[in-house]
């Protein structure tokens, strides 16, 4: 397989791992009972000074989740740039592959830690895999 094939097909997976992430984290509504919601609501109700502007904790909670889901959107478009590139020359792929394995691979490593949540630290691992491949045979 090619790395232009391989980087097309990583393309498809960031962008599935977008449309999950954001879609999912838009829709998700506290279900693990009161103690949950009274934590949703503190963090939604209580404002403080960040950077010179009133914020909660909540709106970086939920600022963040979205900014992860545009990175993944960001990756998928920058992976199928990458795969026209691979086309006319694929040895210049190889450092944007593998700094972005590099940062899925990070990623994966924070999720394990942090969140623990099997399905997107498989997204992250098959990206990070199939960029060091892309990266191999560029």
């Amino acid at each position: 397989m090619t790395a232009p094939v391989m980087l097309r097909i990583l393309a498809v997976v960031a962008f599935l791992q977008f449309a999950g992430h954001g879609s999912l984290f838009v829709r998700a509504r506290p279900t693990h009972g009161p103690d949950e919601v009274a934590v949703v609501d503190a963090m939604r109700s209580h404002a403080f000074l960040f950077a010179s502007a009133p914020r909660s904790y909540w709106q970086m909670y939920f600022g963040y989740g979205l900014e992860a889901a545009f990175v993944c959107l960001v990756e998928a478009v920058l992976f199928w740039q990458l795969a026209a590139i691979g086309v006319t020359d694929a040895t210049l792929i190889r450092p944007v592959a593998v700094l972005f394995a590099v940062a899925n691979g990070a990623h994966f490593v924070m999720l394990a830690h942090y969140f623990a949540f099997p399905l997107p630290m498989a997204f992250d691992a098959i990206i990070a895999v199939g960029l060091l491949a892309a990266a191999a045979v560029a």
